[in-house]
């Protein structure tokens, strides 16, 4: 047994459902998911939810400085104790939805990688608001669930390509590091897991005339799935059916396409054509 499995053990505490708390505890395990991340001896770490503090060690042991954001009031003397020897490490408890993440990050030398082990309920809104709250980002690794994982490495046209696929990958290269049967948490959950990478890019993907623009219309063709990209445009944007055919028109678009067929590129075609009409109305 590891020491963080028997510490917990020792505590008697109960894990907590709510919270989506699955801890992993194997070391060789945890090793690899380190190396997988692409930590280095330079990186400074973001952690979202060290739980045990299992994955913490290791990040530490790689990194030149980890700060941990817990939740659970109860896991931080835990944490406490386990990490007492890490002279890199910070940790504060907060819920990672509402702390200024940008804030806690700005004094770090350089850009700053995340990596979390998320709780499946909270999966999207949080790697959306990583991705948009202002850290300077250099990779984003997270441990999904499956399915999830399937969703964010979609392309378009395939079932999961949608709004959070899009924005992933418009700021990002993903690649799938490792697949994590659910054997391998305490509690064991119902469902598989990845470990997902994201390598921020540069510049984005593409390039758009207005960035707001760009998802406002992504959002568009995504919310009216199986009817024509055509009708989401009249429908987000209460524009005649003519005004929206004339943006695919300009977009060169055919009308009749669903939104969750578009690829990037035309996706911006499409935003770029929308911002020369709205400036144009000004």
């Amino acid at each position: 047994m590891s020491k963080t499995k028997e510490r917990i053990r020792e505590s008697q505490l109960r894990y907590q459902q709510g919270l989506g708390q699955n801890f992993i505890y194997d070391d060789d395990l945890l090793e690899q998911l380190v190396i997988a991340s692409g930590v280095g001896e330079n990186d400074c770490i973001l952690e979202i939810g060290p739980g045990a503090a299992s994955l913490t060690g290791h990040l530490c042991d790689h990194a030149k400085q980890v700060v941990s954001v817990e939740l659970d009031e109860r896991l931080i003397p835990l944490i406490r104790v386990a990490m007492e020897k890490h002279s890199n490490f910070t940790l504060v408890q907060g819920d990672a939805m509402t702390v200024d993440l940008a804030a806690l990050t700005e004094a770090m030398d350089g850009p700053v990688s995340v990596v979390a082990n998320i709780p499946y309920y909270i999966t999207t809104p949080l790697i959306q608001r990583i991705l948009t709250c202002g850290i300077r980002l250099k990779t984003l690794a997270v441990m999904v669930q499956k399915e999830v994982a399937d969703k964010l490495l979609s392309a378009p046209g395939e079932e999961g390509w949608g709004m959070l696929a899009l924005r992933c990958q418009y700021l990002a290269e993903l690649h799938r590091a490792m697949e994590v049967p659910a054997a391998c948490f305490t509690p064991v959950p119902k469902v598989d897991s990845t470990f997902v990478v994201m390598q921020m890019r540069e510049a984005p993907a593409v390039s758009v005339r207005c960035e707001e623009d760009f998802f406002r219309v992504a959002q568009a063709g995504f919310a009216l799935r199986r009817k024509t990209l055509t009708n989401g445009l009249c429908a987000a944007f209460h524009m005649e059916r003519q005004e929206a055919l004339d943006l695919m028109e300009a977009a060169g678009l055919d009308s009749r396409i669903r939104g969750e067929k578009l690829t990037m590129e035309e996706l911006a075609r499409l935003s770029d054509a929308y911002t020369e009409r709205r400036e144009g109305s000004r």
